[in-house]
């Protein structure tokens, strides 16, 4: 089986990747701008091109056809309109990565499947993946375009240590906070429940997508199955770190109306996501994977991740602006308390 992959080494893609060639036997290439050779195992075959120029993209792939082409950055429509172009005729399916953030907000149910609404009035991104969804069911409807439409969740890997409040430049700042005991800002009151999937769990239910019959024309999550409230989440990351946390819970609602103006989307990434409990069902896609399991719970992956993240310092990336920033939400907040 012979797979391409646009993008191929980032958080999720990477360990799908690892487990095909390394596992599974698959004949993989990669097509990305080749900013990443090491994280491309070794049996990878890559083709260095930018997908943006869908000119060079056909001259490097000739005649080649594909039993999956597996898109991980198409983020707007005209993207992956490009893609129908590019590989009609030449892929028995398309899989596209699309988020379950375009699930409906705010929430009409907590419990969510395939067949929830999709519809975000607070996250551009979130729309801009449903769009996309809408333009390649349409091309599976009227043309028999293979279609799987794959929507993850919180998905992390061990160069990432999840949270809900960050800055731009990531989670490292939050880390620091915590080690020196500092107040940490956790959205609303902690109790949402959330779903966080380490990448070598996500990459069991996508490898049992592929080349699967059952998954043309169908939509399905992957999560694990392992739901906690954002306290919860936090306090293990602390209990992992050997400190005390010290949490700061602001409401979501606050949260945007100081941050977004600043550059950090909180309307978007709390009002549109993580400020609303979700737990999955993903009975749908266990009946077409049953390989599909959980088999590294948080506090054994977010281990993983900060000893990764310790003992390598380019992952350590300071961001004192945010941490600025923290201490000022929380100074005015306090202030404003009788």
């Amino acid at each position: 089986m012979k797979a391409l992959f646009i993008g191929g080494t980032g958080t999720i893609s990477t360990a799908i990747v690892k487990r095909l060639v390394n596992e599974l036997g698959w004949e993989v290439w990669l097509l990305n701008r080749g900013n990443r050779p090491e994280a491309v195992p070794v049996g990878a075959h890559s083709i260095v091109a930018d997908v943006s120029d869908e000119a060079d993209v056909a001259r490097k792939l000739g005649d080649a056809s594909f039993d999956c082409v597996c898109e991980f950055i198409g983020f707007t429509r005209d993207q992956v309109e490009r893609d129908y172009r590019l590989f009609k005729g030449r892929t028995r399916q398309y899989i596209y990565i699309s988020s379950a953030s375009a699930y409906h907000k705010p929430a009409a149910n907590y419990i969510i499947t395939e067949g929830t609404t999709l519809a975000n009035p607070y996250w551009q991104y979130s729309r801009d993946k449903i769009a996309c969804e809408e333009f390649l069911m349409e091309k599976y409807r009227t043309e028999g375009f293979p279609i799987t439409i794959v929507r993850p969740s919180h998905t992390y890997d061990e160069r990432n240590v999840p949270l809900g409040v960050h800055g731009k430049k990531g989670f490292w700042q939050v880390i620091d906070r915590m080690r020196q005991g500092k107040p940490v800002i956790i959205q609303g009151d902690g109790t949402s429940l959330w779903t966080l999937t380490f990448n070598t769990d996500f990459a069991i239910g996508y490898t049992g997508l592929m080349g699967n019959r059952h998954a043309i024309g169908e939509a399905f999550q992957i999560t694990g199955d392992e739901t906690l409230t954002w306290n919860q989440i936090y306090e293990t990351i602390a209990d992992a770190l050997g400190v005390k946390l010290n949490a700061y819970h602001v409401s979501s609602e606050y949260l945007a109306a100081v941050g977004d103006p600043l550059g950090y989307d909180f309307t978007g990434s709390l009002i549109g996501d993580k400020a609303v409990s979700v737990v999955f069902d993903n009975s749908k896609l266990k009946r077409v994977v049953p390989d599909m399991r959980t088999t590294v719970r948080f506090d054994q992956g977010v281990r993983i991740a900060l000893d990764y993240v310790l003992s390598h310092p380019e992952c350590q990336v300071p961001d004192p602006e945010y941490d600025a920033w923290c201490d000022r939400v929380i100074a005015a907040l306090e202030a404003s308390k009788f």
